[in-house]
């Protein structure tokens, strides 16, 4: 009987957190809405809140971590949806130039600014490391929000942050292998090989695939087979993109794409994905913002250093990722270079492995944390102003597909 009752009170404790995550997020992202700010940045701060940081409500656990991981694969599954692939093969030279400007910049400015700081060959490779990657899930997040996804400096954003991932992999693969004291390029090339032969496999054949087999899916007996059919590929590709070495939201982001042309289910499959995506999405946005550990900053010197990588995270991405753009007018190279600033879990995991490995000193760990939520809070509302003229933003409701989903589920029975 102690070990039933144990379990539920266990099982009620998980029940609390997950309620206290969606009620704090959504109250949030409800107030930054009435105030003209996105909602992420709301929905992040209650992260910082109601995390050990603050309230202490809610401790990041590994369940969390999951449920967060799952909703950001949904975010960009839903992307992908609105994604057809040859709309980013149109920007792919233009995407490719973004994403390498994008990820040169940061890197040595990571570099330079740790070796000033005093830190080791190997710490400050890193800290550049750490600045490389964009957290491509928050900005897909403001723009699905703001109805932007159709426009061509979406795509660029969304084709570079696809070559960021890969690029991503490679530098930190290298730097990896520096801390343990020897490079196999080998398998480095190995790895990176795969992932963009992976990317270019599915990016290219995927759609014809599947808009092949529609009408088979189709005839299925299944409820909604579009829609379960859509989750078998999410989750699916998610699990081989890791296998081929780039991140499971890349492999979930192609699966959406791939599913993009068959017409015949994908509204449907929009408006079903469209509800669990609302309801996990919140519980990644708030993960970020309980990873970052206030009571480090203070000591001077962290909140110093902190500051100035962040600075130099965000311009270093707004200026690579604008020259990268460069032929586009001044204002779609402006869009582009916001979008590519913020760094969210991306910047902590890499962080994270660097502690792990003992290379980086906790002063420099607790920076990049700070960057990392930093740069995720900085670059909604700039996302807003830049694309303020594209789109009358009054009555957009803060979801990824614009029609009215009551009705849609209506007409789906």
């Amino acid at each position: 009987m102690p070990t039933v009752l144990a379990a539920a009170v266990e099982h009620a404790g998980v029940l609390l957190a997950l309620f206290i995550i969606i009620a704090a997020a959504k109250v949030m992202a409800e107030l930054f809405e009435r105030l003209r700010q996105p909602a992420v940045v709301g929905e992040i701060l209650a992260g910082v809140i109601i995390g050990p940081s603050v309230l202490g409500l809610v401790q990041p656990t590994e369940l969390i971590s999951i449920v967060a991981e799952i909703g950001v694969i949904f975010l960009l599954f839903t992307v992908g949806l609105e994604t057809k692939p040859q709309d980013i093969l149109r920007v792919g030279k233009k995407a490719a130039l973004v994403a390498t400007l994008g990820v040169v910049f940061p890197f040595v400015a990571g570099y330079l600014i740790a070796l000033f700081w005093g830190g080791t060959f190997i710490e400050s490779m890193f800290i550049g490391a750490a600045l490389v990657a964009t957290s491509v899930g928050i900005t897909a997040r403001v723009l699905g929000s703001m109805g932007l996804l159709d426009l061509e400096t979406s795509r660029v954003i969304l084709g570079a942050a696809v070559i960021d991932d890969i690029l991503g992999l490679i530098i930190l693969s290298v730097v990896s292998g520096l801390a343990d004291g020897a490079v196999n390029f080998a398998n480095l090339a190995k790895t990176a090989g795969l992932a963009i032969l992976f990317t270019v496999v599915v990016g290219l054949f995927g759609a014809r695939i599947m808009t092949a087999l529609a009408p088979r899916i189709s005839d299925l007996h299944v409820n909604k087979p579009f829609f379960n059919i859509g989750l078998m590929c999410c989750f699916g590709l998610s699990v081989v993109s890791l296998y081929f070495g780039v991140a499971a939201i890349i492999g979930a982001f192609l699966a959406g794409m791939a599913l993009a042309e068959a017409t015949e289910g994908n509204q449907k499959m929009r408006v079903l994905t469209s509800g669990v995506t609302e309801f996990l999405v919140p519980f990644f946005l708030v993960h970020i913002g309980m990873q970052l550990n206030l009571s480090v900053f203070n000591d001077s010197s962290v909140v110093v250093l902190a500051l100035v990588i962040t600075a130099a995270a965000v311009v270093t991405k707004f200026v690579g990722g604008g020259l990268g753009a460069w032929g586009m007018k001044r204002r779609e190279m402006a869009q582009i270079g916001v979008g590519m600033i913020p760094r969210g879990e991306v910047g902590i995991v890499v962080a994270q492995i660097g502690l792990g490995m003992a290379v980086i000193s906790e002063q420099f760990f607790a920076s990049v944390l700070f960057m990392a939520v930093a740069t995720t809070l900085i670059a909604p509302p700039l996302i807003k102003i830049f694309y303020s003229e594209d789109r009358d933003l009054d009555g957009v409701e803060d979801v990824i597909i614009d029609t009215d989903i009551s009705e849609d589920f209506t007409r789906l029975g």
